[in-house]
């Protein structure tokens, strides 16, 4: 049977879901400018972006893969948080939460690094700070979870050291100044010395985005698997569903039992197999979904049918 469209069959079962997860990948953040680097379109200059993203494209050429870590930190300092991120940060909030999935938990769990979900939680909750806790949650859980890490982490690379700091300086390094406008201009890769690329505040060794690339392992695993054994409602939010170990989280909650919703521009690798399957703009269907209305201020309001 293929998937339901029926918005207010989803609805329903949101209202009755009790333990909700949103897995969320790079469609979620599309309506910001976030750059996708993955499938048609998914290269950098002239190199795919995706070979960039491992620990053996960076020693092999640090100053290359700091350009284009440099370019995706400047994309995202200037981006802003779109509806579908503020959505998602109000029904984190259970005074939100609350009028649209009594007593329910909600936990997302994103693979975005562009930092958008937290910047627009810490904006929903300064703009709506009264948020009471179901009182019988005994073991609060989070509600957000970045598993592949942050572009603005910085991690030394040396074993012994491995300090990790959050850095959102502006370029990061002076060497790096300027590079992002040469992938308009289609204009050669500068080499940049080793020693000019971002060190190391504690020990001055060279220093590595602070990113999960592929090859190692994403953050906070023991919890997500927790959270998905629990999960009874799963959002598949802007990802092709491709990238272990997310991809397997929906049919994990599925073959618990639980109900799967996917909200992607276009369809994705066994959407068929979900139990709702929405199609759009994340901007669009997940403020809808949700049952809430967000202004292009970023104002939230539950909309009257919730």
């Amino acid at each position: 049977m293929a998937p339901s469209q029926d918005m207010n069959a989803f609805q329903e079962l949101l209202r009755s879901s009790k333990n909700i997860i949103a897995v969320a990948g790079a469609g979620l953040s599309a309506a910001s400018g976030i750059p996708t680097f993955r499938g048609a379109g998914g290269m950098w200059r002239k190199y795919d972006a995706m070979s960039l993203a491992t620990p053996e494209g960076f020693y092999e050429n640090p100053s290359l893969v700091w350009q284009f870590y440099h370019y995706r930190r400047e994309t995202a300092i200037r981006a802003n948080p779109n509806k579908a991120h503020r959505a998602l940060s109000a029904f984190s909030l259970a005074s939100f939460r609350d009028h649209i999935a009594p007593e329910a938990t909600f936990t997302l769990i994103t693979q975005n690094v562009d930092g958008l979900s937290p910047r627009s939680d810490q904006e929903i909750r300064e703009k709506y700070p009264i948020d009471p806790s179901p009182p019988d949650q005994s073991r609060p859980r989070p509600t957000l979870i970045e598993m592949h890490g942050r572009l603005f982490d910085v991690v030394c690379t040396d074993r012994k050291c491995r300090h990790r700091e959050f850095n959102t300086t502006s370029p990061i390094c002076e060497a790096l100044s300027g590079t992002e406008e040469l992938v308009e201009q289609g204009a050669n890769d500068p080499e940049i010395d080793i020693a000019a690329l971002p060190r190391c505040p504690k020990c001055g060794s060279l220093a590595r985005p602070g990113v999960v690339w592929f090859g190692e392992t994403p953050h906070r695993l023991r919890l997500i698997d927790e959270l998905v054994d629990e999960a009874d409602l799963c959002l598949v939010i802007g990802t092709s569903s491709t990238v272990q170990p997310a991809a397997s989280y929906a049919d994990d909650v599925e073959a618990n039992g639980g109900k799967v919703a996917v909200f992607n521009l276009e369809r994705s690798e066994g959407d068929s197999d979900a139990h709702y399957r929405f199609l759009g703009p994340c901007e669009e269907t997940i403020p809808t979904a949700l049952g809430l209305l967000v202004s292009d201020s970023g104002e939230v309001t539950i909309s009257q049918k919730s």
